[in-house]
């Protein structure tokens, strides 16, 4: 690790080690459980860590080992029917019992001080939100890293399937805690046959040939409805709602959970829970990779300062970004995310493929068509990177995709003084259809000199229209920090899908994961739209 990742702090304990042991359930089944900890006379603070992958790399030594040699008691432990556990993995329904159940576990141990902390990603973030729900008194602190609270979001966009991270979460669920051996086999054999399993009709255990079977998998993907009662429970963002004991956040800009991060820090503020908020240029996987010295460091210090009382290395705001563009980016401390709520700017297409700050091309009380594209569910517009799970994430040219005739854009001139842009942003768009069903999908890109347009963020949401007259709709396009420099120029660009990232939509207004025919649609863009940015304070 050391040798991988600079910048890691010395060790400053050697470090034991009690795999193996049993920690009984909430219904009695066997947890199995491994204690890290300082080889070292005194006192220290435990940490709780529950993981559905498995207690092998890379968790023993990101976590079990580096938080030991730092003076914690670790205590890394599989969830229920994963990593050599007892009873049945069940996706959301059993962790807040077996939470309680393995802080009353501790209780009974005689180095257990009383005073502990949660810490781990995605996941493992959702089981410390389960633990939150009704927190112990000794729980002091928690750091929530790339973290899940709402599985719905993570496998649903208002309906639309986030079809490759279900398959992603699936490989992940189902193969990481049997070891890396057969977790990379099937996450290779993912790979082989994605196309064959995202295009097959229906998409209702299409993944079985390459996964096996699977069952919670098909059940999220055949349940599109927020509102049913499939996800009764599912959701722990009320645990923020209410919650007092300190939390720090991180996430990345492209990460898949990025939006659950935001959601949870506003809920914390709301509540009066002191709170911090890390966001850095990574994705899901490389907050945990090229990410981690960032990521161990500011989890570190968050730790100590609420279980040791030793807030020397905690950062001066509570709030740090990474702001891209203008080479590397750089990072910027700020007192509140968003920095400045409700300051937004618009940008207004223009039926030239233009996009300007200004609204004066447009003919008052008019609607006329700026663009009209045809989308093909045959032969779906492809994603390219953004928010995924998966190695393909992050931000990608956009070039080639643009070049589509299923794909328009619309441009500024080159900008002649930097523009930052630090917030959520969105597209309030105005859309016709000629049959009705459709997505669309925004993105947010970077042009510069060169021509390359780099995503920075963006959002899909599924339309239902009637008639002729144009829909008015608001797409979410989550959130970023970022400098659009001089002489770059700003892109809003615009399709009706991102395949396989979202399961297309078949245009006939079947379930997507039952679907077998398949419609076109005419997507006609209207004036008044308009691309909205955030105004940095």
């Amino acid at each position: 690790m050391r040798a991988t990742w600079r910048g890691l702090p010395a060790a400053q304990h050697d470090v034991g080690w009690e795999p193996g042991l049993a920690v009984p359930a909430a219904d009695g089944s066997p947890l199995r459980t491994d204690h890290y900890f300082p080889r070292t006379e005194g006192d220290f603070p435990t940490l709780l860590v529950r993981s559905p992958y498995g207690r092998g790399l890379p968790w023993s030594p990101m976590y079990g080992m580096l938080f030991a040699e730092q003076g914690f008691h670790v205590v890394l432990q599989s969830c229920r029917g994963t990593g050599g556990s007892g009873g049945r993995f069940d996706l959301w329904r059993n962790e807040a019992a077996d939470g309680r159940a393995a802080v009353s576990w501790l209780r009974e141990q005689p180095w257990f001080t009383g005073t502990l902390g949660t810490v781990g990603p995605s996941y493992l973030g959702y089981v410390q939100w389960a633990l939150a729900l009704d927190p112990p008194p000794e729980l002091k602190a928690m750091v929530v890293q790339v973290g899940l609270h709402d599985p719905y979001a993570l496998f649903h966009a208002d309906g639309a399937l986030r079809l490759e991270n279900a398959l992603t979460v699936g490989v992940g669920m189902t193969y990481q805690h049997r070891g890396m051996v057969p977790f990379v086999r099937a996450a290779l054999r993912l790979q082989r046959r994605l196309r064959e399993i995202t295009t097959a009709r229906p998409l209702r255990g299409a993944h079985v040939p390459a996964l096996g079977e699977v069952p919670w998998l098909d059940d999220v993907m055949t349940h599109p409805d927020a509102g049913d009662p499939y996800w009764d429970g599912a959701s722990l963002g009320e645990a923020a709602e209410r919650l007092s004991v300190p939390t720090g956040l991180i996430t990345g800009w492209h990460d898949a959970l990025a939006d659950q991060t935001f959601e949870q820090y506003a809920r914390l503020r709301r509540a009066g829970c002191e709170t911090s908020l890390l966001v850095g240029p990574w994705t899901h996987t490389s907050a945990l990779q090229q990410g981690w010295p960032e990521v161990f460091s500011q989890s570190l210090a968050w730790l100590r300062a609420h279980l040791c009382d030793d807030p020397a290395d905690l950062r001066p705001a509570p709030v740090r970004v990474h702001v891209g563009g203008d080479g590397d980016g750089t990072w910027r401390d700020l007192d509140d995310w968003p920095p400045a709520p409700g300051m937004t700017t618009a940008w207004f297409p223009a039926a030239d493929r233009h996009l300007a700050r200004d609204d004066t091309r447009r003919t008052p009380g008019e609607s006329a068509p700026l663009r009209t594209f045809r989308y093909d569910p045959a032969d779906p517009t492809p994603s390219l990177g953004g928010p995924l799970l998966s190695r393909g994430a992050g931000p990608r040219d956009n070039k080639a995709l643009e070049a589509r005739d299923d794909v328009v854009t619309f441009t500024s001139a080159p900008l002649t003084v930097p523009v930052d842009v630090l917030g959520p942003v969105s597209a309030r768009l105005r859309i016709s259809t000629d049959t009705g069903y459709a997505d669309v999908f925004a993105r947010l890109c970077d042009v510069d000199a060169q021509g390359r347009s780099l995503n920075l963020c963006d959002g899909l949401i599924p339309l239902r229209t009637a008639g002729q007259a144009p829909a008015e709709v608001t797409v979410p396009m989550s959130s970023t920090a970022h400098r659009f420099a001089a002489g770059h120029r700003i892109r809003l660009q615009i399709s009706g899908g991102a395949h396989p990232r979202f399961a297309r939509n078949p245009g006939t207004g079947e379930p997507r994961a039952e679907a077998t025919g398949l419609t076109p649609v005419r997507i006609t863009l209207h004036e008044g739209s308009a691309l909205v940015l955030p105004r940095a304070a």
